[in-house]
């Protein structure tokens, strides 16, 4: 008799190993300033009408989805395409298949010019950028294919570039190092990609 197929969610908690794609998400999640970045932009988002009608998606489903399209470079249609696929980046924008909506390619693009047109696109990820800085966290960015942080030991070199033995035991720089493609971004590249200050390093 052939196995019944397991729900996605059962076998998602079922599995005990952490994936490099989770465990990256998982680290931005805690260390991204998610409410101060919400009442920046919160004053400029459209609320529900007095006459009802389809709700605008949840503000943070939005900017959480922004974040996704930075960190492995998604156009707008690729983003909506990636959130029914990946658990893992459903899991990040806060949206359960099934129960939430998905935002659409029109959506997420209305969002983004949302961003553009009030200026909050640079302060956000300055915003952001100075809160991964002081917890030691550095992002490579570019077209993304994978994104990893993971331990990387300052130089242990001294000014003569001899090992220096005073400096075995310093503490490592987080980095979060990804795997770049050579495609350079389109017209479609997402909000994210173009901020100049996600694309040091």
């Amino acid at each position: 008799m052939p196995k019944q197929p397991a729900f996605p969610g059962l076998r998602d908690a079922m599995r005990k190993k952490v994936t490099r794609r989770e465990q990256f998400l998982a680290e931005m999640d805690a260390v991204v300033p998610w409410c101060r970045l919400l009442a920046l932009i919160a004053p400029h988002y459209p609320k529900a009408g007095p006459k009802g009608g389809r709700p605008p998606m949840p503000l943070e489903v939005m900017l959480r989805v922004c974040f996704l399209q930075n960190w492995y470079a998604l156009s707008d249609p690729m983003a909506e395409k990636t959130l029914y696929d990946s658990e893992a980046m459903r899991r990040l924008a806060g949206i359960e298949l099934g129960d939430d909506r998905i935002p659409d390619e029109t959506t997420i693009l209305k969002f983004r010019h949302l961003l553009e047109r009030h200026g909050l696109t640079e302060a956000i990820f300055a915003d952001v950028n100075t809160q991964l800085a002081d917890k030691g966290i550095t992002l490579r960015s570019g077209t993304l294919v994978d994104a990893t942080i993971i331990d990387a030991p300052s130089s242990t070199k001294n000014k003569a570039r001899a090992r220096d033995p005073e400096m075995s035991c310093a503490r490592p720089r987080r980095v979060a190092r990804c795997i770049l493609s050579t495609n350079r971004p389109t017209a479609s590249s997402p909000c994210c990609a173009r901020s100049s200050s996600m694309r040091s390093g």
